[in-house]
């Protein structure tokens, strides 16, 4: 007797289950069949969930394509570097205007007590830009030329990286030679069909030897990343600047290092600097996250706008789903009537409904998905855009609970009708 308890509990739990199975699967065809029938009215009930499910995917794959282009093409300043300036970036205008007030430019000797002082870092190097130059090979001209002065230990942090030839050396620095290494820009124009290396080109009035390529970086925004020229920081600072405003680029060993390391420069760099502990800094840290965090800002006052917009729709693909499930309880009032008669509960009645709204807005998903992913494909002809599984997930996620929250009311009713006045009912 002990053990016929639980097996026949199990056997009606598998009942239950069986028969929930059969209920959802004949409400899953009923609302198919409805789909299909009627095509005109399922699309016009469906095109609020279309709209906002594709409204959704598309603007979370144009963020996410443009968080990663940001990330690859404009916030990549080495694997774990971070890089001391003289302002720190995306701070806003206001502070922008005290710091311009309060900072000083980072200069050699800043860069060679970080070098001496600083422990623990993997590679330290420095950069000074000075844009939109002239260079001349021949009769041959390029202009807006980015010309920068460089320490050799940039080839290790920098996105450059040597095609053929070679990189500026520690004898190059050591005695601020003449010489440059170029981009591809510059081989195209001046150098086609013909080795660059060795040849002369003369950067404003002053002449430097090429004795290196870069391999090609491409485009950012549409400006292209390969028209430049490096020469060594002493020979810029002889040739242009004796007191070059600096940029120093500081490499972790790993990620986990990179915020010591941040916080055991900027003690240095207070220190040297006479800084009272009260005092803002009068420099600035600069990481990849200061650019993402940014842009993160940035594309996440256009994403809440865009999730008020898609909630509008939502709603109002929802009330018309309710609407069209409120016209099919009526229409199948007989149906439900002789349903009840045969012996289905209340909540085979209520299942049944709810599932058919969770299938219809459902479906609204699936065609919101694929919509999407085909105007995606227009998009990635003006920006970059990439489809997330996120925004797949939450698309049809979003649209099945729309459906089951709006059918709820329509379910419920269908649910109390009573058998007798549905058999009542004209077919």
């Amino acid at each position: 007797m002990t053990g016929q308890a639980p097996a026949k509990h199990n056997r009606r739990r598998q009942g239950e289950l069986y028969s929930a199975w059969v209920t959802a699967r004949e409400a899953f065809w009923i609302a198919i069949e409805a789909l299909s029938t009627h095509k005109l009215r399922s699309f016009l009930t469906l095109l609020g969930v279309v709209i906002a499910t594709t409204t959704l995917i598309v603007v979370m794959s144009v963020i996410n394509g443009m968080n990663l282009y940001i990330a690859e093409h404009v916030a990549n300043l080495g694997v774990n570097t971070f890089i001391l300036s003289q302002y720190k970036w995306a701070q806003g205008y206001e502070s922008w205007l005290k710091a311009r007030r309060r900072n000083r430019p980072i200069r050699m000797e800043d860069y060679r007590f970080l070098e001496e002082n600083l422990q623990g870092f993997k590679t330290i190097g420095a950069t000074a830009e000075y844009w939109g130059r002239t260079v001349h090979y021949g009769n041959q001209v390029v202009y807006d030329v980015n010309l920068t002065g460089v320490t050799p230990s940039m080839i290790d942090i920098g996105q450059q990286k040597v095609d053929y030839g070679r990189y500026i050396s520690d004898p190059d620095y050591t005695h601020a030679a003449p010489v440059c290494f170029i981009g591809t820009d510059l081989v195209d124009k001046f150098f086609p069909n013909v080795d660059p290396i060795g040849k002369e080109i003369r950067v404003d009035n002053q002449s430097f030897r090429v004795i290196g390529v870069a391999e090609k970086i491409g485009t950012t925004f549409g400006e292209s990343q390969d028209n430049f020229v490096m020469v060594p920081l002493t020979a810029f600072q002889k040739a242009y600047f004796s007191r070059a405003e600096l940029n120093v680029s500081i490499q972790a060993w790993s990620a986990a290092q990179m915020i010591p390391l941040e916080d055991e420069a900027r003690m240095l760099m207070r220190v040297r600097r006479h800084l009272q502990y009260h005092d803002d800094d009068n420099f600035g840290i600069n990481a990849s996250e200061t650019i993402m965090n940014l842009w993160q800002r940035l594309t996440g006052t256009i994403f809440a706008v865009t999730i008020g917009v898609v909630a509008v729709f939502m709603v109002v693909g929802g009330i018309v789903i309710m609407n069209i499930m409120l016209a099919s309880v009526t229409d199948r009032t007989h149906e439900i009537g002789i349903r009840k008669s045969l012996g289905a509960r209340r909540r085979d009645i209520l299942t049944q409904f709810i599932i058919e709204s969770a299938v219809m807005a459902g479906t609204g998903g699936v065609v919101g998905i694929v919509l999407a992913f085909l105007v995606n494909l227009l998009v990635q002809r003006f920006v970059t855009s990439s489809v997330p599984l996120s925004a797949v997930l939450v698309g049809v996620g979003l649209s099945v609970i729309v459906g089951l929250f709006f059918g709820i009311y329509p379910a419920s009713k269908a649910a109390r009708l009573d058998p007798i006045e549905a058999l009542r009912a004209e077919v």
